[in-house]
């Protein structure tokens, strides 16, 4: 009977000087004594000094400092692209969990009709609503405006956004999200990424035909092949890898992890050693990315 057996092994200590924040804080810790900034969230003065009340990124924006928590629920702004699940089917609007603190809304008059019909929403669309979507779907979004308790209003008017079909999901924290001009990355590796900023993360296998039908609604129910899906599979765990290592999840960050994945088995990516491996491979490719 085969066996799997670990053995620790000895490390060369890593000099990680490139990646001191002087930026992060934790509660207690003092920002600046000077008495011409405003305090923004996550601040409060004490003795003249301006003090961190959570941990996590310290932000300026002209005179206003804030700090950024680094575990949240996630606070959405609008434009913000979010992936999220339907759990309740009211009066012309569907109640969408966004991993927010209150569930959003998503009306009907702000997705596309099937079709891509442009015309006023009547009776006869509200009776047949979950035709369109139902509990548990899972849907990608934008979010259009924000409630005075905080709640957000979200919209599928683009032929982008809309019902999502085979794949997985990944809950991720939403501080690893980094904000982009696009979070919607076809990866060269055969499957295709949606990075919610909800920290929500959609992979499915590369669609043959990029454009989307019947306004968003169309799920293809083909079977997906076993190669896309050890591909997305493997995504997954590098993933799961990166975020464990608190490392910035976008398309660059992604593919390196997965092309230094590639040398080990998809089971053994969440193994802790061979993941601390990954993600210094990753980190090292970004370095030299960047520079």
């Amino acid at each position: 009977m085969a066996a799997d057996m670990r053995l620790p092994d000895i490390r060369k200590p890593v000099s990680l000087s490139t990646f001191d924040r002087k930026d992060l804080v934790v509660p207690g810790d003092v920002i600046t004594s000077d008495t011409g900034f405003m305090r923004g969230h996550g601040t409060y003065v004490d003795e003249d000094k301006l003090t961190a009340s959570v941990a996590g990124e310290v932000q300026r924006v002209d005179k206003l400092i804030c700090v950024r928590p680094l575990k949240t629920r996630f606070n959405g702004e609008v434009g913000d692209v979010v992936v999220g699940r339907i759990t309740e089917v009211q009066q012309k609007r569907w109640k969408v969990e966004t991993n927010s603190r209150l569930d959003s809304v998503l009306l009907l008059s702000s997705v596309n009709l099937p079709g891509g019909e442009l015309r006023r929403r009547s009776a006869e669309d509200e009776l047949t609503m979950r035709e369109y979507l139902q509990e548990g779907d899972l849907i990608s979004a934008e979010v259009q405006s924000v409630f005075a308790d905080g709640a957000l209003s979200l919209h599928t008017r683009s032929l982008k956004y809309g019902k999502l079909g085979q794949g997985v999901v990944v809950q991720l924290s939403p501080s690893l999200i980094k904000r982009q001009k696009s979070h919607f990355h076809n990866l060269p590796c055969g499957a295709s990424i949606i990075l919610g900023n909800n920290g929500y993360v959609w992979l499915y296998p590369t669609p043959e035909n990029q454009e989307e039908e019947a306004g968003g609604f169309y799920t293809s129910l083909e079977p997906v092949s076993l190669s896309d899906r050890e591909v997305i599979s493997r995504l997954r765990n590098c993933l799961l890898a990166l975020a464990a290592h608190k490392v910035l999840l976008f398309d660059t960050s992604v593919l390196y992890c997965y092309e230094s994945s590639l040398q080990h088995q998809v089971k053994d990516i969440l193994k802790p050693e061979v993941m601390e491996e990954i993600v210094m491979l990753t980190q090292q490719k970004l370095l030299e990315h960047e520079a």
